[in-house]
């Protein structure tokens, strides 16, 4: 972000200067990409069986995540996979970039708010969108196997609106 702009959390939290923290927390997690490199100049091809697959250091325990370009740290385009085990709750959180997410598989329960609160989800079956601003407070949750794809520019985060929510802690 360039100039003064600051992003204010629900908290009135200054997310600005904390996103390379969060974004550094986010990816400590082991996870890698091995990818054939495609022939055609700038260009990134991937299919399923390229996809590795490591668990994911700020959600919790079952959530995996595949990163298929960029850098989550850094100011650059990034697209990633998370995979979410049936009966996942992601708790309330925040974003310092707008989250851009396609469900590929599975249906995601997905809402805006402080709290779970499972009447206000909206279900959203394979081939759904969601976008949420920054600093809106997030939630969601599976009954099934999910597979969304989130892609935007970083660097990207999260910020649970409870920290004892937060694996990290």
């Amino acid at each position: 972000m360039a100039g003064n702009t600051s992003i204010r959390s629900p908290r009135g939290l200054d997310i600005n200067g904390r996103c390379l923290a969060m974004a550094a927390l986010l990816t400590a997690s082991p996870f890698t990409l091995a990818v054939t490199p495609y022939n055609g100049e700038g260009h990134i091809m991937v299919t399923p069986s390229d996809l590795e697959w490591g668990p994911v250091g700020s959600m919790a325990p079952g959530a995996q995540i595949s990163i298929i370009e960029g850098d989550l740290a850094k100011e650059e385009p990034f697209t990633m996979r998370l995979k979410l085990p049936a009966d996942y709750v992601i708790a309330p959180h925040i974003h310092p970039a707008y989250e851009r997410v396609t469900v590929l598989s599975g249906t995601f329960h997905f809402a805006h708010g402080k709290e779970v609160d499972r009447d206000k989800a909206s279900a959203l079956p394979e081939g759904s969108v969601a976008i949420m601003s920054p600093g809106d407070p997030m939630f969601g949750y599976t009954e099934e196997e999910v597979v969304i794809q989130l892609h935007g520019t970083g660097p990207w985060g999260i910020e649970y609106l409870n920290p004892e929510d937060d694996p990290r802690n």
